[in-house]
């Protein structure tokens, strides 16, 4: 399965696909309040954001994802990144109508992070809504997940207003930021439940 990675725009915020050319803005976006980021792990410093940078890049090569550098449009500043991964091909059987399509049937959305001053503006609730259009209706996926630390309330939080189902805590699910075994709070948005949740974002967007 063989995916393009568009660029994907809204009136707030671009989502560039990743290259090393984001590495110095990605940084200087990263280096705010590291509290901010007590539970996930967002590479502090050049070098760190370099390597960050060289796996996404290795995991688009391979296929299994489509990392992107979130831009605020108002300025032109990468306030952050987000990516879709664990994109899934279900094994439909030959002559099924969905045997022939040719996008993914699942994937996750993850790895997302903003810089201080982005966070709790709509760059977030455009991103996802860029990114979720994408899946649902370029793709045509069955389903999108998210799983964040079960620790980290301000992302479950966000999860439930953006309109994502939580569907319980997967125990021992990755390695966490404090380097331990991560117990997962999974969320997820089926197709059917899409344009009630877009017509949501949407709205929340118009309020912005």
């Amino acid at each position: 399965m063989k995916l393009t990675q568009p660029v994907l725009s809204g009136a707030h915020v671009r989502l560039e696909p990743l290259e090393r050319t984001h590495i110095a803005a990605l940084t200087a976006a990263a280096g705010g309040d590291p509290a901010l980021y007590r539970w996930s792990y967002i590479p502090q410093g050049l070098t760190d954001m370099a390597h960050y940078v060289e796996a996404a890049l290795a995991a688009r090569a391979a296929g299994t994802a489509l990392p992107y550098a979130t831009v605020r449009r108002a300025d032109g500043v990468v306030v952050g990144s987000s990516r879709f991964f664990d994109i899934e091909r279900w094994a439909w059987p030959a002559g099924h109508r969905q045997a022939s399509r040719d996008g993914p049937d699942g994937c996750e959305i993850g790895y997302t992070w903003l810089a201080a001053d982005a966070v709790r503006t709509a760059a977030n609730t455009e991103a996802k809504l860029l990114m979720l259009t994408h899946a649902f209706e370029a793709w045509g996926v069955q389903r999108v997940c998210f799983h964040t630390d079960a620790r980290n309330d301000r992302s479950r939080a966000a999860l439930a207003r953006l309109g994502a189902q939580f569907e319980g805590v997967l125990r021992a699910h990755r390695l966490a930021s404090d380097f331990t075994a991560r117990d997962s709070a999974r969320f997820s948005i089926v197709a059917a439940q899409w344009p009630q949740v877009k017509a949501h974002l949407q709205e929340r967007l118009a309020r912005a």
